[in-house]
């Protein structure tokens, strides 16, 4: 790694050199814009919008729109009278419990090494900061800006997390948070079913990013001439109108057994058959005149005799 700033941690009367090193790497893999045709690489000219002519880096300034097409250039001087703190020092100010902190506010991780003769003072900050469980809050010039950032212990090694200052977050301003939602006691009982069911302890190696693999392997087979075989992907089926407690239940029953945990199936509902009621017939009209009929007949065959 090469270090990317020099400086020291001001941390009271005690003065700690340290060296700043980028904590992390983006893997992403990058493409050059190149011609379709010949694969030569596309070049960009610094041109003024007003005349046309191609400037140099010498005669570029830092501009700022005001609106209304006028803008304010601002000089190498104009920056040199900014109250910036000094470029090589890690001022601290507090040490502050590191739950306080939303996550939301950091930026960028470095890792401090100390530098030259500083092991010493270096160590005894880190074991301080671990033994009184609190993080350093500081201020530290980058860039040409200033930067709050924090103090912390990670693996035996003093890392500076960058952050944005509280103005930057924005607030949410979403319609629904206006609206009186209420979740039912057993859609939340089975939400947090499904929540204990896929609790894990985090381990950042069981993860990867499929995305760069396969498309690393794209690049492999179009360098080594052979034919990339995609993997056939599902077709995504049409959203349809979700019964929450339904979808909440099958979620569990998913989480469950891919942790190879026993589902234990409902007994499918007894019908068992009740005792058939003794039917009661009910005459139909037809029925009723016939039997009305009858004693009638009976009796004509009577007297006729």
């Amino acid at each position: 790694m090469r270090a990317i700033w020099k400086g020291a941690v001001s941390f009271g009367l005690v003065s700690i050199a340290v060296r700043l090193f980028s904590a992390t790497e983006e893997k992403d893999i990058r493409f050059h814009q190149v011609h379709r045709t010949d694969g030569g690489r596309i070049k960009y000219q610094r041109t003024c919008s007003v005349d046309g002519e191609v400037v140099s880096f010498d005669d570029i300034a830092k501009g700022y729109d005001i609106g209304g097409g006028e803008m304010v250039i601002l000089t190498d001087d104009d920056f040199a009278e900014l109250p910036l703190s000094t470029s090589r020092a890690i001022d601290v100010l507090e040490f502050v419990p590191a739950e306080q902190i939303d996550p939301i506010l950091f930026a960028k991780a470095y890792y401090l090494e100390p530098d030259g003769q500083a092991a010493k003072p270096y160590v005894l900050l880190r074991d301080a900061l671990r033994d009184a469980d609190r993080v350093a809050i500081v201020k530290i010039a980058l860039r040409q800006r200033e930067q709050l950032a924090t103090l912390r212990v990670r693996d035996d090694v003093l890392v500076l997390n960058t952050m944005l200052w509280p103005d930057e977050v924005r607030t949410p301003e979403f319609g629904f948070l206006d609206d009186d939602i209420e979740t039912r006691p057993a859609e939340l009982a089975m939400a947090s079913s499904l929540i204990d069911s896929m609790a894990a302890d985090f381990q950042p190696d069981e993860f990867t990013d499929n995305y760069r693999a396969a498309l690393q392997e794209v690049i492999d087979a179009k360098v080594e001439g052979r034919e990339v075989v995609q993997p056939e992907e599902a077709e995504e089926a049409a959203p349809a109108a979700i019964d929450l407690m339904a979808a909440l239940k099958a979620s569990v029953e998913r989480a469950k057994k891919a942790r190879g945990e026993t589902v234990e199936e409902k007994p499918a509902a007894k019908t068992a058959a009740k005792p058939a009621k003794k039917a009661v017939k009910k005459a139909t009209p037809a029925k009723k005149a016939a039997k009305a009929a009858t004693p009638r007949a009976t009796k004509a065959a009577k007297k006729s005799a």
